[in-house]
């Protein structure tokens, strides 16, 4: 018979919600446990955020050494690469993630169970090992869920992890495709998509929308398209994959089917070694609870009332809570960590600032890189707001020319009577690093004459964000 272990909290999942709101809780003093069947770190540490950058990394300079080192005064003969180099490179930046979060547990003095979580009862846990026998008996005042998100699948084509692939076989194929398709134009498919083919696969991305990244601004996802037709990559717009066919007897060929969206008897056959699924996720709560528990679930994701002011992030059974991925969009990391921080302060008798779901800030990491805040131009438009509009290319941008990096441009949407500013659009180099400025400007309700007055450093990409405020007011002095 398992003792039964007593804790203040008990957290399911170790992604950036989960062990990020265990480290807070420990520091408030509470007594808390963190159960974790995979490795420490989540999807986002260890097959996301993290070693997906490592593997953009990689494909950076590959495409700089073999299309770019001759404008540089660079010679190189022979440029090739180790595709299982490149891999384990990525999964060891995932690992040495992983045994950071092990090293904070131990630091903040947090139980870490490795094992699979079923609540049985409020304030109740059983852990199971990968056999399904009962290796811990849990008792928590709270229970704090936080187990993020599983991929869907396209509709008769499921997953089967040799052809038709997620992201987590993406990321660590044995061997590079000839050739891939992507079904579905979000950050994940293209930042894979970019991947793939700067490495040499031949990559053709499917949308069912009228645009690539369409979550973004319009402008954005038109020089988004312009960049990926420049390095080769096929992309149809206003398409679905209407079946995906794997060629008998073959273990590498498959053929997806897709047809325009205004006309689905038209159809065109692709084929290709690998089909790359990203069409969204849903939450991952499969088996952690009985329906008999009557915690409520919403569009295949858990319920709680997150966008209200004082939220306290409690499901439909008082004492279990949930944060990040698994409560629904946006799905982000940086977003989960900070409503598992919230979740905890507010149940430990702490207050703690509401999240403002409107000024949170978005990124693509494919290249040239996306980043966004706030209202796009369209939403303003559409809300019948009188706004004005700044934009400054990077190919102004002394500092970009300096580092060959001039695709793309800062796009700033402000109030035009008093210059609030709106939303922020960016895509260029390095863009992810500069959309925190404006995320802060969001936050504080500060305005376009805000920016203008703060000195940005020359020469620096950042000068652009200035350029392009001034540019919302008329004063642009670089263009």
């Amino acid at each position: 018979m398992t003792q039964t272990q007593s804790f203040d909290l008990v957290v399911i999942g170790g992604g950036p919600a989960g062990y990020v709101g265990a480290i807070r809780a420990a520091q408030l003093g509470l007594r808390t446990a963190c159960v974790e069947r995979d490795q420490l770190g989540g999807i986002c540490n260890n097959w996301g955020c993290i070693p997906t950058k490592a593997l953009l990394a990689g494909a950076e300079l590959y495409h700089r050494m073999t299309h770019e080192a001759e404008q540089w005064g660079i010679s190189a003969d022979n440029i090739r690469h180790d595709w299982s180099k490149v891999i384990a490179r990525s999964r060891g930046v995932a690992d040495t993630g992983a045994k950071g979060v092990g090293t904070l547990f131990k630091k903040n003095k947090i139980e870490h169970f490795a094992g699979s979580a079923k609540i049985t009862a409020p304030g109740k846990v059983q852990v199971t090992d990968a056999d399904g026998k009962q290796i811990a008996e849990l008792a928590a005042k709270n229970i704090l869920i936080a187990t993020g998100a599983v991929p869907r699948q396209l509709p008769g084509a499921d997953f089967d992890g040799e052809r038709i692939i997620s992201f987590k076989q993406a990321m660590s194929l044995p061997q590079q495709p000839k050739s891939l398709l992507v079904v579905g134009s979000g950050a994940i498919g293209m930042e894979f998509a970019y991947f793939y083919n700067a490495f040499g696969t031949q990559v053709t991305v499917i949308e069912m929308l009228d645009r690539l990244l369409p979550v973004e601004d319009d402008e954005i996802s038109k020089e988004i398209a312009r960049a990926f037709k420049k390095q080769g990559i096929t992309c149809h717009t206003s398409h679905v994959t209407t079946a995906i066919q794997k060629t008998p007897g073959s273990n590498t060929s498959i053929k997806a089917v897709i047809a325009p969206v205004n006309d689905k008897e038209k159809t065109q056959t692709l084929e290709a070694d690998k089909v790359l699924v990203a069409i969204g996720v849903k939450g991952n709560y499969a088996g952690l609870f009985d329906a008999s528990l009557g915690i409520e679930t919403f569009k295949d994701h858990i319920k709680v009332d997150y966008r209200k002011r004082g939220a306290t992030y409690e499901t439909s059974v008082k004492g279990i809570y949930a944060v990040g991925d698994v409560i629904g969009p946006p799905w982000l990391a940086h977003v989960a960590s900070e409503e598992a921080i919230i979740c905890v302060e507010r149940l430990a008798g702490h207050t703690a600032p509401d999240i403002d779901y409107n000024a949170i800030p978005g990124c693509t990491y494919c290249h040239p890189q996306v980043a966004s805040v706030g209202l796009t131009e369209r939403a303003a438009r559409e809300q019948n707001l009188d706004v004005t509009v700044g934009k400054f290319p990077f190919l102004a941008s002394g500092k970009a020319r300096a580092l060959g990096e001039t695709a793309g441009f800062v796009k700033i949407i402000a109030d035009k009577k008093y210059g609030q500013i709106l939303g922020c659009h960016m895509i260029g180099d390095n863009v992810t690093e500069l959309i925190a400025e404006l995320s802060l400007a969001l936050r504080l309700e500060a305005t376009v004459d805000d920016v203008i007055a703060t000195i940005h450093a020359h020469p620096t990409l950042s000068e652009a964000v200035h350029e392009a405020t001034l540019g919302a007011e008329g004063r642009m002095i670089h263009l």
